[in-house]
């Protein structure tokens, strides 16, 4: 059976480099003869010689995950909006496609989310995968109808 403390680790003390030509470490103390690295007060990590570092030639990400799901956000004034210009028919299905068709919406959006912001007025039948509560109420409230996707 092993422990995790064993003796012979808890026991070993610090190497001290620099004292004297026996310990193995004497003389430059394991750094070489000359040269940057040699010398006290140098920190070169991502220095490639004045040639630009690979973090520097390499496009900026910050915080966005590689995995995201792109989601259209409409909100329903915007969807009224587009009623009121003739863009959207009032008697089709609103699903993502034909705001897609359309370009009403970004084509690379995998899923289309309705929030509830402002009013509508006509009644309208929408397909989306997600919907806020109150999105839902307005619409209910006009006898409109939306299905969510599972």
């Amino acid at each position: 059976m092993i422990t995790l403390n064993t003796k012979d680790k808890t026991n070993k003390s610090k190497m001290r480099v620099g004292r004297g030509i026996g310990s193995g470490k004497g003389k430059t103390s394991g750094r070489g003869v000359k040269g940057q690295k040699s010398r006290s007060g140098v920190a070169i990590k991502a220095f490639e010689g004045g040639q630009m570092p690979l973090y520097r030639r390499l496009p900026k990400r910050g915080f966005n995950p590689i995995s995201r799901v792109n989601i259209a956000i409409l909100n329903l004034d915007k969807i009224q909006s587009f009623i009121d210009k003739k863009s959207i028919k009032i008697s089709e299905i609103l699903n993502s496609d034909l705001l897609k068709k359309l370009k009403l919406i970004n084509k690379n959006s995998i899923k289309l989310k309705i929030l509830g912001s402002g009013n509508i007025k006509d009644k309208i039948n929408i397909e989306a995968d997600l919907a806020s509560k109150s999105a839902i109420e307005k619409l209910e409230k006009i006898s409109g109808s939306i299905q969510l996707k599972k």
